[in-house]
């Protein structure tokens, strides 16, 4: 910063006087500072191979030299840039080693715990990643095709790192998936696991930071953020469906709970002397109802969220719409009755305070399904 002040003052001393005389003071500037760079690279030569505190003499000089009229791309500006060019590679080399060690060892011990966005370990890392380009970037290199250089290694970085944070987790989302909490100790009490709505916020994240770690500023500007963000909506696609599944496997346990009471099946009337009201309707509709909250607090896109309920309620309509499809030569057994008839009637109200549209709810299946049930009612009446 002295020298910086002096070579300033000289400047302005020196120049209205000896305005005729200006390549001397330009070479008198670059004598100077060549002194200056003996005794700068023998202090860098002295550093631990690892130490990193001579960046900031690096982003000093650099910013006072490439402003200035002459010394800009000047010779001590060039054995700067050639000085800490090796520095850089070697931080950046650093740096990608540490940030993949930390989604290694951060996804083996992470307990998938809620954050501001995702979770611990992919928290860390895009912050790291953020880190590393604003500090390459705020050293503002003098070498423009060196500094594109830097650029696309750091956007490849971003890439390839947020894709393995990608594939760790899918691989726990499968794991996860399958277990679920059981709210009353059966199938049909299935609870989707916070963890779950956790690794979709992660790939959330991931793909709404993508844009800003992965876009290049120059040259092809999509080249690794369109690989990447399709990569991620594939995982979402795959993380949606495998919900969805889940959450329609629950009916499908208890339509086949109720199947049992189909007209002249054997179990039918043993079944009808514990006198059931509409108990396995109720546990779904309490399923249902408890999955939609633990989705709507738990998952931070709504557009994603919605997407699931419309697919969710599309599915279970199909399903219940199959089921009576099968069986319209017998007619259903009031416990049948009383069990579909709530659960149509209190889950198209729980979809429609979730936002699903009237035309999805409203479907000509469901509107098939309501007439059939309510014929089946009027059928029971007048028995």
């Amino acid at each position: 910063e002295l020298c910086i002040e002096l070579l300033q003052q000289d400047s302005e001393h020196y120049q209205e006087a000896f305005q005729q005389y200006n390549d001397l003071l330009i070479e008198h500037e670059e004598i100077f500072w060549s002194l200056f760079a003996v005794d700068m690279e023998h202090v860098i030569d002295q550093q631990p191979i690892e130490s990193w505190d001579s960046f900031p003499l690096f982003q000093l000089l650099n910013d006072y030299l490439r402003v200035h009229d002459s010394l800009s791309n000047g010779r001590f500006h060039q054995q700067l840039r050639d000085t800490f060019a090796p520095l850089v590679i070697r931080y950046v080399d650093l740096m990608e080693s540490c940030i993949a060690q930390s989604i290694h060892k951060g996804f083996e011990k992470e307990n998938w715990k809620a954050r501001t966005r995702g979770c611990a370990t992919s928290e860390d890392m895009l912050w790291k990643l953020d880190a590393l380009q604003c500090f390459i970037r705020d050293l503002h290199w003098p070498d423009e095709m060196f500094g594109e250089h830097l650029e696309k290694r750091l956007k490849q970085m971003a890439s390839d790192m947020i894709e393995a944070c990608g594939k760790r987790v899918s691989r726990h989302f499968e794991i996860w998936i399958k277990k679920g909490g059981l709210i009353g100790g059966t199938n049909s009490d299935y609870l989707l696991p916070s963890e779950c709505c956790v690794m979709v916020n992660v790939i959330l994240d991931c793909k709404a930071q993508a844009l800003k770690l992965c876009a290049l500023h120059s040259g092809d500007l999509h080249q690794y953020h369109t690989r990447i963000d399709e990569y991620l909506e594939k995982i979402l696609g795959e993380m949606s469906r495998a919900l969805i599944q889940k959450l329609v496997s629950v009916l499908d346990s208890v339509l086949k709970k109720l199947s049992r009471y189909d007209e002249g099946s054997f179990f039918a009337q043993i079944l009808s002397l514990t006198k059931p009201i509409n108990e396995d309707g109720q546990a779904y509709v309490s399923c249902v109802n408890a999955n939609l909250e633990q989705l709507r607090q738990k998952v931070s896109d709504e557009i994603f969220t919605l997407n699931i309920f419309e697919e969710w309620y599309r599915q279970q309509t199909h399903f219940i719409f199959t089921w009576l499809g099968e069986r319209t030569e017998i007619s259903l057994h009031p416990y049948q009755l009383a069990c579909l008839l709530l659960i149509v009637k209190k889950t198209h109200g729980s979809f429609e305070l979730q936002g699903v549209q009237e035309k999805d709810l409203n479907s000509q299946a469901y509107l098939t399904i309501m007439q059939r049930l309510h014929f089946e009612e009027t059928a029971n009446a007048v028995k």
